[in-house]
């Protein structure tokens, strides 16, 4: 057993011991996740008052016969190992409440013993390469509130499964499920059912039943509507519909007034659904991809909406109706055709993450100047009009932490960037850029510069003063200053060679000073005077004060 581990049982043991609330030398709390571990280490079977145990993520191939002297254990974690068998033992764990055994190489057969663990409340297997689900714990396991269950082959479920009436969560995404199954409709306490990346074309009206269902997941299907009945799920607040075949939605789901989260990309709606304005609950709302062309007046009654994504779609302008949902957050508008902002962009305060690539801006949209809450700007433009400068007023977006003006054709970079004290991420890919303002050295909390594909020859002198800068990326310049020899090395190499020589700059600097003041302390006139003797080869003036013949040329000196 590896020292962490020691390490952290003695740590335990020593915290309980200082707890007079419990009891002497007893641990309940140990997790030995990450470890690198091939087996179980004794020492964690010798707890015998383990109620909660992290072994995932480890090298484990085999669960020893003593795990049945956890006779206390109520949780035990084993996923991301190598188990490919449980042993019998595992259903002596009497009061095990939760057990995660996904991402192992179990064979199905084994999961038998589990029909032991009677108190069981969550399980989960997700991604073991199961084909059915054993009948025989849907037969006893009759306390189960958590079944999970994605990432699998399954194609139905058994009809046992109907015995599972305390189930309140069942998650099945990945699979291979081509029809709704049946049994869930009976299965009264239901209250999240993830169904996402299945084969589903159709979802029966029983599914009505589920008066208590709250999240409702069957992104990425083949559906082609939706049934009526879904409206008496009248706790409904969480509906993912996205990447389906719906071309709109039930007028009777209206009143699903709890609605707070609503996915509907990739869907060939071209009309935004009328009903969705009366979910006046809504936080977030997923609508990109959808072959919409503009937005519904109403929209504007979606005042707690904080997320909304219209990215990829056909909107010429930005619909002045958005300027009133004053708490959005998060505003995606890529892969439109949107040429200016309005105005009244500025009104939406708490924004603080705003795309707008790909787009047909003929300018930097200075309304963007007035969101004093951004944090984030996405404007690069991969696929729209290409912007040739960036506002000089960039600095009043004094809360800015990462800025994406990639696929550009800038030449230039404001000096005013320098101005940006949040500043971690300035992504400038793919433009035209012939050097960077000096100014970018004041930029402090820079993490990420990303300069490819440019014209660059030379770098600030001074960016190796940027002390958080990680990530450098210069690939495609010209670069003459560092060189490229020394760019390929890569950000270390790039911020020493600036430094090095920055340093010889002042040590010469030094030297010249010092020889200019040796100059004039001799008498030899002043340094300007000097150096424009030197340049002509004439003598200085102190040489001057030597004898002349009649011609008013020096007399040689005679030999001795």
């Amino acid at each position: 057993m590896s020292n962490d581990i020691i390490k952290l049982v003695e740590h335990s043991k020593r915290l309980q011991k200082n707890n007079p609330q419990q009891t002497f030398d007893r641990t309940f709390f140990i997790d030995a996740s990450n470890q690198s571990l091939a087996t179980i280490p004794l020492k964690i079977l010798e707890l015998k008052e383990l109620e909660e145990v992290h072994l995932e993520n480890n090298q484990i191939e085999e669960i020893p016969q003593d795990i049945q002297h956890l006779k206390n254990v109520k949780i035990l974690y084993l996923n991301k190992n190598k188990l490919s068998e449980l042993c019998p033992e595992l259903g002596n764990l009497s009061n095990l409440e939760g057990l995660d055994l996904s991402d192992n190489p179990l064979l199905s057969f084994s999961l038998q013993v589990l029909s032991c663990n009677r108190k069981l409340r969550e399980l989960r297997l997700y991604n073991i390469h199961l084909e059915e689900v054993p009948i025989v714990l849907c037969k006893s396991l009759h306390h189960l509130e958590l079944l999970g269950l994605a990432k699998n082959h399954l194609k139905s479920l058994p009809k046992e499964t109907v015995n599972q009436t305390k189930l309140r969560e069942i998650y099945l995404k990945q699979n291979q499920f081509e029809v709704f199954p049946p049994e869930l409709c009976v299965l009264y306490n239901l209250e999240v059912i993830d169904l996402d990346e299945n084969k589903l074309t159709v979802i029966p009206e029983d599914i009505g039943n589920l008066r208590r269902l709250q999240k409702f997941y069957v992104a990425h299907n083949g559906l082609h509507f939706l049934p009526e009945s879904l409206c008496q799920c009248s706790k409904l607040s969480v509906l993912d519909l996205s990447d389906n075949r719906l071309h709109s939605l039930p007028h009777t789901l209206e009143g699903l007034s709890e609605m707070t989260e609503v996915g509907l990309s990739g869907n060939p709606l071209e009309k935004m659904p009328r009903l969705i304005c009366k979910w006046t609950s809504l936080h977030l709302l997923y609508l990109s991809n959808t072959g919409l062309l503009g937005l519904r007046r109403s929209l504007r009654r979606l005042v707690n909406l904080r997320f909304l994504d219209l990215s990829q779609n056909y909107l010429e302008s930005c619909p002045l109706q958005l300027c009133a949902l004053k708490n959005l957050e998060i505003l995606a508008l890529d892969d439109n055709k949107i040429r200016q902002l309005p105005s009244d962009f500025g009104s939406l305060s708490k924004l603080k993450i705003l795309g707008l690539t790909g787009n047909q801006f003929f300018s930097f949209p200075e309304e963007i100047l007035s969101l004093e809450s951004l944090e984030k700007l996405y404007i690069g433009q991969d696929q729209g009009s290409k912007l040739t400068h960036v506002s000089e007023h960039i600095w009043r977006l004094q809360r800015l932490k990462e800025l994406y003006i990639d696929n550009n054709h800038l030449e230039y970079l404001p000096v005013s960037l320098g101005a940006l004290p949040n500043l971690e991420i300035l992504d400038c890919c793919h433009n035209l850029l012939k050097q960077l303002p000096d100014a970018i050295c004041q930029a402090q909390a820079l993490k990420e510069l990303l300069l490819e594909d440019n014209l660059l020859t030379h770098l600030p002198e001074n960016l190796d003063c940027l002390v958080n800068l990680k990530v450098l990326t210069l690939m495609d310049n010209p670069m003459e200053e560092p060189p490229i020899d020394v760019c390929t090395e890569g950000r270390e190499a790039i911020l020493t060679y600036l430094k090095e020589k920055r340093e010889m700059k002042i040590i010469a600097t030094k030297i010249q000073a010092w020889w200019r003041a040796m100059m004039v302390r001799k008498g030899l006139g002043r340094f300007e005077e000097l150096v424009k003797l030197r340049k002509k080869g004439k003598a200085s003036p102190k040489d001057k004060k030597g004898k002349k013949d009649v011609k008013g040329k020096p007399v040689k000196e005679k030999k001795k």
